[in-house]
């Protein structure tokens, strides 16, 4: 168990990105459905009486069942991952009010962050350190698209708004032991402006920073985000904040994804990341690429001299990590 303070971590982080490809967690919403959970289980005792149904609020989990997403991290662990991401796809007040819990956002984040923290220090030793991203999703909102076809300057969100929920999210996952913050599957670049432009309001609050990650979503062939960017272009929007890294994750498989990680290893001044989907998802929803399948794709992305941080998005599970590092 390694004991190391936060700033020892991130030093070594540093260190070792300049030595090796750092292997990233799979997907933590696809383990929880394997786990089949109901109502209840979703529940706990603490929301037993709450007065709508929550199953599905994946992020309230880290209050309810603790233990399962402590487990969970720990596979992913076991299986080689070098950063674990926090179980916060949707823990801000704009997701979390689908479920009437926006007041409950501050305590998921912490939570899970901690959740976290305690899975990577249960394993890590002093000579193989492992790092907590404190994850920011887009939310269920987005900037720069019309939500009514017919009003194309309709907005069902503000900058602001944005911004706010962004900061709450952040200072959370700072206080429960995350090591760097990473903002993904942006399929709005304007959301994502919002949550730097958030991160760099909590800096100054605390009066000290964390390494960000920064990762957008090509949404189909097309190659653009859904905003309309390309993956150049979305680089170029982002780099301002110096971030850590600058990757792609989530809509596309790893085939399908190569040649924007190729793009984005082009123009990026920094680390390159690649968390991509077990292929593409067949018509039931469900994810078919084997481990082995997605390994051997992405560790061409590796041998190319693509990225710098790997691992795995939707389908993906910790015998797909395992695999990938392994290959990688």
């Amino acid at each position: 168990m390694s004991q190391q303070s936060r700033s020892e971590r991130l030093n070594l982080l540093h260190t070792a990105l300049k030595q090796r490809i750092l292997i990233l967690d799979g997907a933590m919403g696809t383990m929880i459905q394997r786990e089949k959970l109901d109502e209840s289980q979703y529940r706990g005792a603490r929301f037993a009486d709450f007065d709508r149904d929550i199953k599905g609020n994946n992020d309230l989990l880290s209050l309810t069942q603790p233990e399962l997403i402590e487990r969970l991290h720990r596979e992913y662990l076991e299986a080689g991952a070098d950063i674990i991401e926090t179980n916060t796809f949707n823990a801000t007040r704009l997701s979390q009010s689908d479920y009437a819990m926006e007041d409950l956002v501050p305590e998921l984040n912490r939570a899970a962050a901690e959740v976290a923290r305690r899975a990577a220090d249960a394993v890590a030793t002093p000579d193989k350190p492992r790092w907590v991203a404190g994850v920011i999703g887009p939310t269920s909102r987005t900037a720069s698209i019309s939500p009514d076809v017919n009003d194309p300057g309709a907005r069902n969100v503000t900058f602001q708004q944005l911004v706010d929920n962004y900061v709450e999210a952040g200072r959370a996952l700072v206080e429960g032991g995350s090591d760097l913050i990473l903002i993904e599957t942006i399929f709005d670049t304007l959301n994502a402006k919002a949550a730097i432009y958030a991160l760099q309001q909590l800096w100054d609050e605390l009066g000290f920073e964390l390494p960000v990650m920064i990762s957008g979503t090509i949404t189909d062939a097309s190659g653009r985000t859904l905003s309309g960017q390309t993956t150049e272009a979305f680089y170029y929007s982002v780099a301002h904040a110096k971030p850590l890294s600058v990757g792609l994750n989530c809509a596309l498989g790893a085939t399908e994804l190569r040649p924007y990680i190729e793009a984005l290893s082009g123009v990026c001044a920094g680390h390159v990341s690649a968390h991509p989907n077990a292929g593409l998802p067949n018509e039931f929803g469900e994810y078919d690429e084997t481990p082995a399948e997605t390994a051997a794709i992405v560790a061409e992305f590796a041998r190319s001299g693509f990225l710098n941080i790997l691992g795995g998005c939707c389908g993906t599970t910790p015998a797909h990590i395992a695999a990938i590092k392994k290959l990688s």
